[in-house]
């Protein structure tokens, strides 16, 4: 139980550096590598919610006026919901997928976070899927229900789940913003010389 309280923390705690990151238009762990965002597809959904949870407070205001010690508690987790939804969207802004000369970092908003290999990646291709079932040794991260990259890997990758519990992977598919970007970048990045050589 102490476990997960201090993963939920630990979650929102990026939840809320990844919101400071968006103001100052900055992005996380990008270093030299090569950005990929995913997060355009879902901007409109995330603020929908959030101005739904505005709509909501306001009228936990108005229903609760006559009580204002439980109008005080309300309103102040109301406030802390619609800052953790917009928390989420930016950390998906802010935490873009990464390609260097050895490892794709494969991303999606604060909780996941998983580096493949180069010589790991036995094919990608673009591929757009709406429907996901869950399978052994696969791994999908749909934004707005979609996947529009497939890695299939010559290896399992570990990859831990948000309460820390290993599954082993061997197909990864994800969204990208620039699919066919993403794809050529992968494959130029795999062919290319090493820098060691």
């Amino acid at each position: 139980m102490t476990r997960a309280v201090l993963v939920l923390a630990r979650h929102e705690l990026r939840l809320l550096v990844s919101l400071g990151l968006w103001i100052a238009r900055r992005r996380h762990g990008t270093g030299a590598g090569t950005a990929f965002g995913y997060a355009r597809g879902q901007g409109p959904m995330m603020f929908g919610f959030a101005f739904v949870c505005v709509i909501e407070s306001l009228t936990m205001a108005v229903l609760l006026r006559d009580h204002p010690a439980v109008h005080r508690v309300v309103f102040t987790l109301d406030v802390y919901t619609i800052v953790l939804v917009v928390g989420m969207h930016a950390a998906s802004v802010v935490r873009p997928h990464v390609l260097d000369d050895r490892c794709l970092r494969v991303r999606r908003a604060a909780h996941v976070d998983l580096r493949i290999p180069l010589e790991s990646v036995a094919h990608v291709r673009r591929e757009l899927r709406t429907t996901h079932e869950r399978a052994d040794g696969e791994l999908n991260l749909a934004i707005g229900a979609q996947t529009t990259v497939t890695l299939e890997l010559a290896e399992p990758v570990a990859h831990f789940t948000f309460l820390g519990r290993r599954r082993d992977v061997r197909v990864v598919r994800l969204h990208c913003d620039e699919a066919a970007d993403l794809v050529e970048a992968v494959k130029r990045a795999r062919t290319a010389p090493s820098p060691l050589a």
